[in-house]
């Protein structure tokens, strides 16, 4: 460190235990005891008191939480790949180093994904309820029928970790003939390791695909780009799933697709207000919803905490963090 003073670092949640006892080794290190969200008051307060603040995505860190011109924090290092709930630029207006943890949590979303997308087409949701509700009868021949999912066409919406190790998956597992849409140009010898080809539009991909995953940033400027109008272009009897961010989709036009019978069904693991999610989703059967598990297995979440002590390590000892994002 570049002084004797350790500095003072808070937790905004209760980290893995592995990490937290890391992090007290290092540093003057104080967790929220009480694991709730933290206010936008008390995220100002916490600036003014300690060195770093470590964010998770349950933390509104908006221009009110960032409101102190002169913080004592010098840095805020995110618990997780997605900083959409972070105003960033406020943050480096008041001189905030702003840090996030890419790539230790790509296998876990990926398979969650391709969790939510097996669950909703074999209609698992709707049978596990049967079953535990005492309504299961036996065995028949038109009882629960779902969709087949090996060689149905999977389009992916952002090509990057995540999108990658998705479309792994579904095309080595179950033969699924692979869309991409990207806002920028993937590379070839990407595309090539599973076949997988980019279309121009997501408009084209949404009337091409039997499934439809997501897989890029959330924030306002992806806020509801799965709207009404897109969402009508599904195939009907096509899949949506949703492992990136709760904004990108608009929740009540999807809810109205599903009550109509306009595609399949939904897959969700991540909600626009968490942790409320609305009626209209609550009460649809053909929807699976998860409350955000995508990185929640010991080992990625205890990866993501090291990530973060890998960050605050480099930055208190005066190197550039290696995943500064602001």
């Amino acid at each position: 460190m570049t002084t004797a003073r350790r500095p003072r670092v808070l937790l905004t949640r209760r980290w893995p235990e592995a990490v937290e006892r890391a992090l007290a080794e290092r540093f003057e290190l104080t967790p929220n005891l009480e694991d709730k969200p933290l206010s936008a008051a008390q995220i100002a307060a916490a600036l003014l008191e300690y060195d770093a603040v470590c964010p998770t995505v349950t933390d509104k860190v908006d221009a009110a939480a960032l409101a102190p011109n002169q913080p004592r924090a010098r840095i805020l290092g995110n618990f997780g790949v997605g900083y959409s709930h972070i105003d960033v630029e406020r943050a480096k207006a008041i001189g905030l180093v702003v840090t996030n943890t890419p790539d230790v949590l790509s296998d876990c979303t990926a398979d969650l994904a391709m969790t939510l997308m097996l669950m909703v087409a074999r209609r698992a949701g709707e049978g596990e309820r049967e079953l535990r509700e005492g309504r299961w009868t036996g065995w028949r021949p038109t009882h629960l029928i779902g969709t087949k999912v090996t060689g149905a066409t999977l389009g992916i919406i952002g090509f990057g970790r995540i999108g990658q190790e998705m479309a792994a998956r579904a095309h080595f597992g179950f033969g699924m003939p692979i869309l991409v849409y990207n806002r920028s140009p993937v590379d070839p010898a990407i595309l090539a390791k599973t076949g997988a080809r980019q279309v121009a539009s997501i408009e084209e991909l949404l009337r091409s695909s039997d499934v439809v995953s997501l897989h890029f940033p959330g924030g306002a400027a992806n806020r509801h780009l799965i709207n009404a109008e897109r969402i009508a272009m599904m195939r009907p009897g096509a899949f949506l799933i949703n492992t990136a961010r709760g904004e990108v989709v608009d929740e009540e036009a999807l809810a109205a697709a599903l009550k109509a019978g306009r595609i399949g069904g939904a897959g969700l693991d991540v909600y626009s207000a968490e942790p409320q999610v609305i009626p209209a989703l609550l009460d649809a059967p053909n929807a699976v919803l998860l409350p955000h598990l995508g990185s929640a297995t010991s080992a990625t979440r205890e990866a993501m905490g090291f990530r973060v002590m890998d960050n605050l390590v480099a930055f208190f000892d005066g190197k550039e963090p290696p995943d500064r994002v602001a």
